[in-house]
């Protein structure tokens, strides 16, 4: 699986590397970008199997929130069966593991996730990169990530587990901090089992009885900024873990929506200074992208399939950063060098985190010259049905 195959002719100053779920772990965790639910009950092998969306490089097909409860079953047996469509199309020569998204299942709790694993066969396992686990807490987590571990002694393979952070206990702010700590312990004890973690956007502004409208994001709403400022200050510090963004609610660009005429501005300036480019829909998801990266976050989910390129878009990292980001990763003292384009200073030893988080970024989905390619790169009409 490599990003951006909508756009195959667009000419990168250093192209995204491809990737699968055996990929490094320390590498893999940057590549997820927009991660796409679905409904646990939708046949989705067929979007699989004949390349219909090139975009798509992560999908959680879900059993909690999208599935009523009497559909748990049916849609357990749907996705067991999607499973093995695919891997018996790379059995058979079909398909390749570089043209399959990165699979994973969105359980309900963890009786759930026992009754499911217990239906997998090792031949789905295969194609299946792991588990997401809802409300993830103190309470659960420790039970869900040593069942997973038993899952990947028992099958010899790997499946991660990426735990969503979207309980009570953490919305509210007298158990939040002692809660993210609890978590962070968990974390650190199946740390080569964890390969993103995920937050609820939604779940936290449902505590509070708000919700974002289409002309704002999500950092405007205070008590949810807040939820989302304490999982990057404990859990993505020093880079110990890869956290995503939360979705955007709001949708009406056609699958197929393409720029018909570039505007003369970069993207972040446009949308951080309010001037139009698409829609307000489009416009907002971007506006929310751009500060998730300023941030910290990498990627986000998604529910719809015209967001899955603007996400992925603006993932890629400017020849600009890229240098800056070689430059302070290259030196092994610290002090402060001029950047090579002589507009900032780089500081060897505070700047390093940052710099590996957008060499890793470079790696996943690739170089582009500028700002203004951002706009080249999501200008070709797409093959998204």
């Amino acid at each position: 699986m490599r990003h951006h195959r909508y756009n195959p002719d667009f000419k990168f100053a250093v192209s995204p590397e491809e990737f699968n779920k055996y990929s490094d772990r320390e590498f893999l965790q940057y590549c997820l970008g927009a991660t796409m639910y679905m409904p646990g009950t939708k046949d989705f092998s067929h979007k699989i199997l004949e390349d219909e969306i090139p975009g798509l490089t992560s999908l959680v097909m879900c059993f909690e929130d999208a599935c009523r409860e009497d559909e748990v079953f049916a849609a357990e047996n749907n996705v067991l069966a999607m499973l093995e469509r695919v891997s018996t199309a790379i059995d058979e020569g079909n398909l390749t593991y570089e043209q399959i998204p990165l699979i994973f299942c969105r359980v309900r709790d963890v009786d759930q996730f026992k009754h499911f694993a217990g239906r997998l066969t090792k031949h789905q396992v295969k194609v299946l990169a792991g588990i997401t686990f809802p409300k993830f807490g103190s309470g659960n987590g420790e039970e869900y990530f040593q069942y997973l571990q038993l899952l990947n002694e028992h099958f010899g393979e790997i499946l991660y587990g990426m735990p969503i952070i979207e309980d009570r206990a953490v919305a509210y702010k007298e158990t939040r901090v002692q809660e993210l700590l609890d978590i962070h312990t968990i974390l650190d004890k199946y740390k080569d089992l964890v390969l993103q973690v995920r937050v609820g956007g939604t779940d936290f502004s449902s505590y509070f009885g708000v919700r974002r409208g289409v002309d704002y994001s999500i950092y405007d709403i205070l008590t949810v900024s807040e939820c989302l400022t304490d999982i990057l200050n404990v859990l993505a510090r020093n880079n110990d873990y890869t956290v995503s963004g939360p979705v955007w609610e709001y949708f009406r660009a056609s699958k197929d929506m393409m720029f018909r005429e570039l505007p003369k501005y970069d993207v972040p300036n446009c949308i951080l200074k309010r001037i139009p480019i698409i829609n307000d829909e489009v416009d907002g998801l971007l506006r929310e992208v751009i500060l998730d990266k300023a941030n910290g976050f990498v990627g986000r989910t998604v529910i719809h399939p015209s967001h899955i390129k603007y996400v992925n878009a603006m993932q890629a990292v400017t020849s600009e950063e890229y240098e800056d980001a070689c430059q302070i990763l290259g030196s092994e003292a610290g002090g402060v060098l001029k950047s090579l384009h002589e507009n900032k200073m780089n500081e060897m030893k505070p700047h390093r985190n940052w710099a590996m988080r957008v060499y890793m970024r470079s790696r996943a989905y690739g170089v582009i010259q500028d700002q203004n390619s951002y706009f080249r790169l999501l200008g070709i009409e797409g093959k998204n049905k």
